[in-house]
């Protein structure tokens, strides 16, 4: 659906991204996460051609974005819906003429535009707001509102820049439901860039974590989450958890399937040893969810506790040196 190659985009000298490559499947929700300055919005405009680039390719549905000429382009641009942080909509307007604007834009015809507009209304699932001002809503029924109106045009490919930041937890989590059902019914690729990892992580099935410009780490959000790349750590930041300087560390990890099994309780009996839970985390995500847990114990029991492990198929990594010396580093 979507391909990125060696993708380069500078402002003046300041180098914002230094070849990216990306594949991006049709009907997927994508996520781009990183710090801010990373390049994960830039990224996004050059998708819909918003910004140019220095070097790469994008190719969208097999359209080479970098070769449209003006005209071109804002044909494809029909095909990208985008919403925003800050919800870009006219105050003073009603809710059914800024939903509207897209298709008056292009010239449809009225009754078009009508039927359009209220069956959109329904999708987002605020019918009843259709006459009032956009200034006399809530900021998720904006975004509800933004939502629907990137959706006029039928498009291929929705664009989210930080289209939760500004809401508080329970209308982010009702525009979530909301992608993922718009994702689900419409088939349409979603691309969210957030640096909120709880959203991405409840929403996408792939992601991407951008450092200095680059793709530092890629894959399914449960396996990034699974191997902790040194990208993820960067971005979510030290937890303040102090393990032992004595003993081995080890973390296990735990999906929703295997949860309820009493694991560390059965380690304990069946080796007849003792260690203890320094550190415990959890993560939820679209489709699943992972529990962690360190456990301390004397290095003597590494064997036997790794053949335990593998025999009963359970995720673990040792905690080696070099990351409790960053940690205490870090504290």
């Amino acid at each position: 659906m979507i391909e990125i190659k060696n993708l380069k985009k500078s402002y003046n000298n300041d180098q914002v991204l230094n070849g990216i490559n990306l594949t991006i499947k049709k009907g997927d929700i994508f996520g781009f996460a990183g710090r801010s300055g990373t390049g994960k919005s830039t990224l996004l405009r050059c998708i819909n051609g918003i910004e140019s680039f220095e070097s790469g390719s994008i190719l969208v549905d097999q359209v080479d974005v970098g070769k449209l000429d003006d005209s071109k382009m804002r044909i494809f641009r029909k095909e990208i819906g985008m919403i925003f942080q800050n919800f870009s909509l006219m105050n003073r307007i009603s809710v059914y003429d800024n939903i509207a604007l897209p298709m008056k834009c292009w010239h449809y015809d009225k009754k078009e535009i009508d039927k359009k507009v209220k069956e959109l209304l329904d999708v987002v699932g605020i019918p009843e707001k259709i006459h009032c001002k956009a200034r006399e809503l809530s900021g998720g029924q904006k975004q509800r509102v933004a939502i629907a109106r990137a959706l006029t045009m039928n498009p291929k490919v929705l664009l989210c820049d930080e289209a939760t930041s500004a809401l508080d937890p329970k209308s982010t989590n009702s525009i979530i439901n909301l992608l993922a059902k718009i994702n689900k019914e419409l088939g349409i690729t979603i691309i969210i860039v957030s640096h909120e990892m709880g959203v991405l992580r409840s929403v996408c099935e792939n992601i991407a974590i951008l450092e200095n410009g680059i793709i530092e780490a890629h894959g399914t959000v449960e396996n990034i989450f699974k191997d902790k790349p040194e990208a993820l750590i960067n971005l979510l930041g030290d937890k303040g958890v102090s393990l032992p300087k004595e003993g081995k560390n080890i973390e296990l990890l735990f999906s929703k399937y295997n949860n309820k099994d009493p694991i560390l309780s059965r380690l304990a009996r069946t080796l007849n040893i003792d260690f203890s839970v320094v550190g415990s985390d959890s993560h939820n995500f679209k489709d699943d969810s992972i529990t962690s847990y360190i456990i301390n114990f004397d290095p003597i029991y590494m064997r036997d506790i790794k053949k335990f492990l593998d025999k009963n198929n359970i995720l673990w990594h040792e905690i080696d040196e070099q990351t409790d010396k960053e940690a205490d580093d870090a504290n």
